[in-house]
């Protein structure tokens, strides 16, 4: 059963910086009341890393990436040809009462059970030694794997406002109908949705003042 009661479902159709993409995810826990889900590209090759990460190391990519740090914990990310996309529960919802993990467990089931080939594709059931800061270099307990290979990972952060959990998919064989699925495996009833200008206005100012700043990159 869909872990889900209620869903809006933003299709972000407009590449956006890293920075923004960021913002707009923020802005999104703040102001929504309904549970979300948005899907979205970027506009240039990208690599994102966790509020907990250092930046020492990753200045050699900013020639070909554009680097930005996540609000959400994690590894490194490296954006452009995968599915990346984000959830958000609001506090206020019955949904949120549940832990943070098996949260991240409901939404990589619907992740797996999006994918027709069933089969190959399974939750890991426990975390794997870490190898890298690289994000797709391990797994973790309920990550989606395919023959083994980690294919969906994610990132979370819980606020007085709700909790926030920012994924990235990287298969290349996901089924033209995978968002659908995906959507439909969340919630039976969801709808789409369409950003509010004080949405992008509170995201625009954050991408200003936080995620586009030198300070908030280089914090560690």
């Amino acid at each position: 059963m869909p872990p889900l009661a209620s869903l809006l479902f933003y299709r972000d159709p407009e590449p956006r910086s890293a920075a923004m993409n960021m913002a707009i995810d923020e802005a999104l826990l703040d102001q929504t009341t309904v549970p979300s889900l948005r899907c979205y590209q970027w506009r240039r090759r990208a690599l994102s890393f966790g509020y907990f990460g250092r930046y020492a190391g990753l200045a050699e990519h900013e020639k070909e990436r554009e680097i930005v740090r996540r609000w959400t914990g994690g590894g490194i990310v490296l954006h452009g040809n995968d599915l990346t996309y984000s959830v958000v529960i609001p506090s206020a919802t019955v949904e949120c009462i549940a832990s943070s993990r098996i949260i991240y467990e409901q939404i990589h089931d619907a992740i797996r059970r999006s994918i027709p080939d069933e089969t190959s594709v399974a939750l890991a059931t426990e975390d794997a030694p870490k190898v890298s800061e690289a994000c797709f270099a391990n797994f973790v307990r309920a990550d989606v794997l395919v023959h083994g290979r980690k294919i969906a990972g994610a990132a979370q952060r819980r606020t007085r406002v709700g909790l926030l959990h920012q994924g990235s998919i990287q298969y290349e064989a996901l089924p033209a109908a995978f968002l659908d699925a995906f959507a439909s495996a969340l919630c039976c009833d969801w709808r789409p949705a369409v950003f509010r200008p004080k949405l992008l206005e509170r995201a625009q100012r954050l991408a200003e003042i936080k995620y586009g700043t030198a300070a908030w990159l280089r914090r560690r």
